[in-house]
C-alpha cells in the first residue's frame, strides 16, 4: 500500500486549520464506513477528497456538518468540537459553511431568484430588499448566469443548474464550502467549467473548500493537496505530483 500518513507536512505550520478531524469512525449496523480517518483543511485552500463510490466520501462530509454523529473520534470546525455544540450553536456554525449538493438540490417550484433569496432570508435576516437584490445579482454574475435570474430550474441545463447551485452556496458568504461530487453527470467541457468556477470562487471569496469527488480531472484542476480514501481509510495524502509519480497500482488506476 502506497500509504502516506495524514500528518502531511506539505503545509506550513503557520497555516490555520479550519477543519480538523481526528480518528473518525462511522458505521451503520455491521458496516464500518469510515475507519480511523484523520485530516485537516487549512484556511484558504482547496482540498480534494478522492475515492471511488462506497469509499466513505459523502459520509465524511455529512459528519462534518453534523448530519451524522461519529461513532468515535473528533471533528473540530474553527476550533470547536461539533459534538459538544447544542442545536442553536451548531446552527450558527452551519451558517459559515456552504454545501453544494451532488444533485444541486434546487427548489423546482421557485425561480432562480427565489432559490437564492431563500437562504438569505434565513441566514442574513437584516438585509434590506435592495441589499438582497444586490447579493443575488452579484452571486449570479460570479457564475456567469445573471440572465437566468427569473428562469425556473426546469429551464436550465445540467451545467446551468450546477452553476445556480454554486451561486446559492456563495450568496451567504460562507467561510468553508463543501462540494459533494460537483462534476457528476456533466460532460467533460462543462466539468472543466465547474472546476474553473471552484477556483474562481476560492480566489474571490477566500474560502476554504473540501471537494469530494471520484473525478480525477476535477481533483487535478482544483486542488494542490489531495487525500485518497479507500475502504473508509486514508490511503494516501499528498500533493498532486506525489500521486502522479506513484507506482502504486490502485493510485495509478485513478491517475492514468
Amino acid at each position: 500500500m502506497d500509504y502516506v500518513s495524514s500528518n502531511f507536512q506539505g503545509k506550513s505550520e503557520n497555516y490555520e486549520q479550519v477543519i480538523e478531524i481526528s480518528n473518525l469512525r462511522k458505521g451503520f449496523g455491521a458496516q464500518e464506513v469510515l475507519k480511523d480517518v484523520s485530516l485537516q483543511l487549512f484556511k484558504g485552500e482547496n482540498l480534494a477528497i478522492l475515492g471511488k463510490s462506497g469509499s466513505g466520501k459523502s459520509v465524511l462530509i455529512k459528519c462534518i456538518v453534523g448530519l451524522f454523529d461519529p461513532d468515535y473520534g473528533t471533528i473540530k470546525v474553527f476550533g470547536e468540537d461539533i459534538s459538544n455544540l447544542n442545536g442553536e450553536k451548531l446552527g450558527e456554525l452551519r451558517k459559515k459553511i456552504g454545501f453544494l449538493f451532488q444533485s444541486g438540490a434546487l427548489y423546482d417550484s421557485m425561480t432562480v431568484r427565489q432559490n437564492l433569496e431563500f437562504p438569505l432570508k434565513r441566514i442574513k435576516k437584516n438585509l434590506t430588499k435592495k441589499e438582497m437584490n444586490e447579493k443575488v445579482n452579484e452571486a449570479l454574475e460570479n457564475v456567469g448566469l445573471a440572465d437566468a435570474i427569473d428562469k425556473m430550474p426546469s429551464q436550465l441545463s445540467g451545467g446551468m443548474r450546477k452553476r445556480i447551485s454554486l451561486a446559492r452556496t456563495i450568496v451567504i458568504d460562507p467561510m468553508i464550502i463543501l462540494y459533494d461530487e460537483p462534476t457528476t453527470g456533466l460532460d467533460p467541457a462543462t466539468s472543466d467549467e465547474i472546476s474553473s468556477l471552484i477556483n474562481d470562487v476560492q480566489k474571490k471569496y477566500k474560502t476554504s473548500s473540501l471537494i469530494i469527488t471520484h473525478d480525477i480531472e476535477c481533483a487535478r484542476n482544483t486542488a494542490k493537496r489531495i487525500i485518497m480514501l479507500y475502504n473508509g481509510e486514508v490511503y494516501k495524502e499528498g500533493e498532486l505530483r506525489d500521486f502522479e509519480k506513484s507506482d502504486d497500482t490502485l493510485i495509478r488506476s485513478f491517475f492514468k
